[in-house]
C-alpha cells in the first residue's frame, strides 16, 4: 500500500478521497488554488500545497504544478478524482513517467475510451450493444453525410468524438438541417475539446440513462456493481441518481453487466469505471465510458457495501480485487440529490458566503460536502457544493427518507437547488419510477407556463 497520495482535485470529492486515505492509514497531500485556501479538506490536511491562482487553467489543470507538488511532498501516487484532469490521458502518462502511480486506468485505456468513436468501436468488438450510427468519424463530403443519416434514419444526433459533460452534440430531425448541424458541431468540438471530429447516432425518442459501475484490477479480475438510473437530467447534466434502476428486470442487468466485465478484461482495464447506456424498449445501447470515479458513486456504495474509492486506491497499489462477482449483493435502494449553488429554477450560479449550514441526519442519510458555516463558495468552479444520499430497504422508504432529509437541510447566504429537489420528491411520475431523460426538462417547461 502507498504511504502518501496526492489528491489532485477540490470540493467534496477531495474530502471524500482524503477520508478514504485516512481509513487506509495513508497520508493525503491536498492541493488547492488560492480560491480554495479556506476549504475544509485543506484545514484538515497534514500537508497542503497551493498550486496556483483561482482559474482552473492555472491550478487544477496545471499539470507541472501538480506533479511538482507530488515531488516536493514525496507522494507516491496521484488521485485525480473526477473532472479536471481525471480523464486526461496525457496527464496520466506524465504522472507515470514522473515516477508516480496514477490512481486510475492506464493512459492507453483512457485514450481508447475518451474518444467516443474508438470507444464505440472497441465496445462493438467486445460484444457490447451500441446505438446504430456511423462506423466512425463523419466524412467532410455532404453527400456522404446525408447518405449515412438516411441509412441510420431520422432523427439523428451529431456528437463530438472528444466531447463530454453534455457539450458538443446536436439533434437533427431533417435532411435540410443536417450539414449545417454537422459543421456547427465540428466547430464547437474543435474549440471546446481541441478535436473537431464528430460522429452520428440514431436519436432515441424516450430512453432512460442507465449506468453500470465496474471495478477491475491489473490481474484482469473485474466485477460490476449493479446499475444506476441517472435519467433525471437537465441539459445532459444529472440532477438525481438512484440505484437500482426501477422497473428493469434483473436478468437484463446481469446480462449487460457481464458484457461490461468482459469488455474490461478484453481491453485490460484497471480501476473504477462506468459504462453509460441509453435504455429503451428493453434494449441497452452503449454511449460512452467514464474512466474515473463518478459523482454519483455513493448510491452504488450503499446498495453493495463496496467502498469504491478505497478499492480504487487498493488496485492502483497492485492489490487484487478483495471480492468476486458472486459476493456482490444488492441490498435496498439508494437515491442521491446533487446540491448546487444556483437559482433552483433559473439555474444561474449563486456563489457567495454560506451564513448558515445545517446538515440532515437520521437513519440511512449520508451527506458528502465540503461546505460549512462561513465557507465562501467561489465563482470559479462547478456549482455543485454537495450531495445528499439516502438508503432504504425499499424505494418507497428511500423516497420518504430523502423528503425528510431535504426538509431538514438548511443552507443560507446562497441560493441552492434544494427547493427543486423537494418538488421532485413529491412528483407523482418520478415517484412511480422509470422517467426518461427528457422528463425533467419537460417538467420544468410545464412548470414555467
Amino acid at each position: 500500500m502507498f504511504k502518501k497520495i496526492l489528491v489532485a482535485n477540490r470540493g467534496e470529492i477531495a474530502l471524500r478521497i482524503q477520508r478514504a486515505c485516512s481509513e487506509l492509514g495513508v497520508k493525503a497531500v491536498m492541493v488547492y488554488s488560492e480560491a480554495d485556501r479556506e476549504a475544509k479538506y485543506v484545514k484538515l490536511a497534514e500537508e497542503a500545497v497551493c498550486i496556483g491562482p483561482a482559474p482552473s487553467a492555472q491550478s487544477y489543470l496545471n499539470m507541472p504544478a501538480i506533479i511538482s507538488a507530488a515531488e516536493v511532498t514525496d507522494a507516491e501516487a496521484i488521485h485525480p478524482g473526477y473532472g479536471f484532469l481525471s480523464e486526461n490521458a496525457d496527464f496520466a502518462e506524465r504522472v507515470e513517467k514522473s515516477g508516480f502511480q496514477f490512481i486510475g486506468p492506464t493512459p492507453e485505456s483512457i485514450r481508447i475510451m475518451g474518444d467516443k468513436v474508438s470507444a464505440k468501436q472497441s465496445m462493438i468488438k467486445a460484444g457490447v450493444p451500441c446505438v446504430p450510427g456511423s462506423e466512425g468519424e463523419l466524412p467532410d463530403d455532404p453527400a456522404q453525410i446525408r447518405r449515412i443519416a438516411k441509412s441510420v434514419g431520422y432523427p439523428v444526433i451529431v456528437k463530438a468524438a472528444g466531447g463530454g459533460g453534455g457539450r458538443g452534440m446536436r439533434v437533427v430531425h431533417t435532411e435540410a438541417a443536417l450539414v449545417n448541424a454537422v459543421q456547427m458541431t465540428k466547430a464547437e468540438a474543435g474549440a471546446a475539446f481541441g478535436n473537431p471530429a464528430v460522429y452520428m447516432e440514431k436519436f432515441l425518442q424516450n430512453p432512460r440513462h442507465i449506468e453500470i459501475q465496474v471495478l477491475a484490477d491489473k490481474y484482469r479480475n473485474a466485477v460490476y456493481l449493479g446499475e444506476r438510473d441517472c435519467s433525471m437530467q437537465r441539459r445532459h447534466q444529472k440532477v438525481i441518481e438512484e440505484a437500482p434502476a426501477p422497473g428493469i428486470p434483473r436478468k437484463l442487468i446481469e446480462k449487460i453487466g457481464e458484457r461490461c466485465v468482459a469488455a474490461c478484461k478484453k481491453i485490460g482495464y484497471r480501476g473504477a469505471g462506468t459504462f453509460e447506456f441509453l435504455y429503451e424498449n428493453g434494449e441497452f445501447y452503449f454511449i460512452e465510458m467514464n474512466t474515473r470515479v463518478q459523482v454519483e458513486h455513493p448510491v452504488t456504495e450503499w446498495i453493495t457495501g463496496v467502498d469504491i474509492v478505497r478499492t480504487q486506491i487498493m488496485v492502483a497499489a497492485g492489490e487484487k480485487l478483495p471480492f468476486t462477482q458472486r459476493q456482490i449483493q444488492i441490498r435496498g435502494h439508494a437515491i442521491e440529490c446533487r446540491v448546487n449553488a444556483e437559482d433552483p429554477y433559473k439555474f444561474t450560479p449563486s456563489p457567495g458566503r454560506v451564513t448558515t449550514w445545517h446538515s440532515p441526519g437520521g437513519p440511512g442519510v449520508r451527506v458528502d460536502t465540503h461546505i460549512y458555516t462561513n465557507y465562501f463558495v467561489p465563482p470559479n468552479y462547478d456549482s455543485m457544493v454537495g450531495k445528499i444520499i439516502v438508503h432504504g430497504d425499499t424505494r418507497e422508504q428511500a423516497l420518504a427518507r430523502m423528503r425528510t432529509a431535504l426538509s431538514e437541510t438548511v443552507i443560507e447566504g446562497i441560493n441552492t437547488n434544494i427547493p427543486l429537489h423537494r418538488e421532485l420528491m413529491v412528483d407523482a411520475k418520478f415517484n412511480d419510477g422509470g422517467t426518461n431523460i427528457h422528463y425533467l426538462e419537460e417538467w420544468l417547461a410545464q412548470r414555467q407556463r
